[in-house]
């Protein structure tokens, strides 16, 4: 009985002539949204006894991140604007230290809108007993700024853009020293995470132009994940011509070398990663969703009539950490997974400098600018130690990028408090560039 009634509503609902139909519309959304979803890693590592510090680690990203690191062993430092016995961060750390079974996983208080609180940190970072890192991962550029339905001034989102980056620039030059010296056998990864929107200003990116306030957020955005991708292939330009790069590490018993130095200069590898469009990283900003933007009633009302398309179309937290975990599971060109004796081909290996995303090299071309940084044609001496490879617009579009962010450091360092020029070392961008 119940059978024949269950029966006779679906054939109301959906009279027998439309099954086709219906197969078909389920078989299409499915890929659709396997297709949106992007390619999951096929690469594995274990993380024990690695030291991996995370900015942005308490975004819906940065939050996935951090689970699927502590899962396999990882030693982390999750970076938090809020005070660490701040009950939200204490209850999601202890979250995560149960959850993972690994008690590993520590937060440290410090706000990347304040170059005071980021030479704090780094102060207590580097004086402590425990200064190895492995890898550094920043996960805090990658949730989109600005939004299509705020009325929020667009110097002060802007302002918000600047800063993120900035932060990312001064993290490095404080931290990059430890790392310098570490044993040139340790494998060491530099992760920028980006926001999707690159593409919308290659044409057009000029560091010695700041966005007009009269583009798209879209194209805004696009120029802050640009600049930090050409900052990212400039470094490692650096880090490959310093005196001390240039040696092969010693590999492990377990591991052979696969190339020469020729191919990875340097024991320190930055890479930059685009994780996709994300709901909760990528759409819901863009919609005013956020209660720390500002929510917007109309932002919010369309974000929950709109999900069911965008569960369809945008990823969720877990399929767009893949290309971060990817390029932080890869093995370097130095060292590789002996591979099965019945195949042939060479493995996969991580490229320095290069932008990943759908766990792949993203080949993206950037004009090259027609003159150096200070205008003149000559080429100077960093020309010399760093031969100029065309990628991400060349050497001198990543010199104009690194000088811009050294005047816009010195220039939010006068903005902010007088004491923060008295806390934490110095940076040492003026002996890398």
């Amino acid at each position: 009985m119940v059978l024949k009634i269950l029966g006779a509503t679906v054939n109301t609902l959906l009279p027998s002539k439309y099954y086709v139909h219906a197969l078909v519309s389920v078989v299409l959304i499915t890929v659709i949204h396997a297709f949106a979803q992007g390619r999951r890693t096929s690469r594995e590592r274990d993380m024990h006894a690695r030291f991996i510090l995370v900015t942005g680690g308490f975004t819906p990203l940065g939050l996935t991140l951090l689970q699927n690191l502590a899962e396999r062993g990882a030693h982390i430092i999750a970076l938090s604007p809020k005070p660490i016995d701040d009950a939200e961060i204490d209850i999601l750390v202890s979250l995560l230290r149960s959850t993972t079974n690994n008690e590993q996983i520590y937060a440290e208080e410090c706000d990347l809108t304040s170059p005071a609180s980021i030479r704090s940190f780094c102060t207590r970072f580097l004086t402590g007993k425990e200064t190895r890192l492995d890898a550094i991962i920043f996960a805090h550029e990658y949730q989109h700024i600005g939004s299509i339905l705020s009325l929020e001034d667009p110097a002060e989102v802007n302002r918000r853009r600047q800063e993120a980056s900035l932060a990312t620039f001064l993290v490095l030059t404080l931290l990059l020293p430890v790392l310098l010296v570490a044993p040139a056998e340790r494998d060491i990864r530099i992760i920028n995470v980006l926001n999707p929107f690159y593409a919308a200003a290659a044409l057009t990116y000029s560091p010695s132009q700041p966005p007009s306030v009269n583009l798209s957020t879209f194209q805004q955005e696009g120029q802050r994940s640009l600049q930090m991708a050409v900052f990212t292939r400039h470094l490692q330009r650096i880090l490959d011509a310093l005196p001390s790069s240039g040696q092969v590490p010693r590999t492990e018993e377990n591991t052979v070398p696969v190339v020469s130095d020729k191919v990875q200069k340097s024991n320190i590898i930055t890479v930059s990663v685009c994780p996709g469009i994300s709901r909760a990283d990528t759409i819901a900003p863009l919609l005013s969703v956020q209660k720390l933007q500002g929510q917007s009633i109309r932002g919010l009302t369309l974000y929950i009539i709109l999900q069911p398309l965008l569960r369809i179309l945008t990823k969720s937290p877990t399929s767009a950490v893949q290309s971060v975990l990817h390029v932080l599971f890869l093995s370097t060109p130095f060292k590789k997974v002996m591979q099965s004796s019945s195949k042939g081909s060479t493995q996969e290996v991580l490229k320095a400098g290069a932008l990943y995303r759908e766990c792949a090299v993203v080949d993206l071309w950037i004009p090259t600018p027609a003159s150096t940084p200070s205008g003149d044609t000559n080429e100077g001496q960093n020309d010399t130690s760093m031969p100029d490879d065309g990628e991400f617009g060349g050497v001198h579009l990543g010199q104009s990028v690194w000088e811009n962010f050294e005047a816009g450091l010195k220039e939010w360092e006068k903005k902010s408090a007088p004491s923060s020029k008295k806390q934490g070392p110095q940076t040492s961008s003026d002996t890398l560039s």
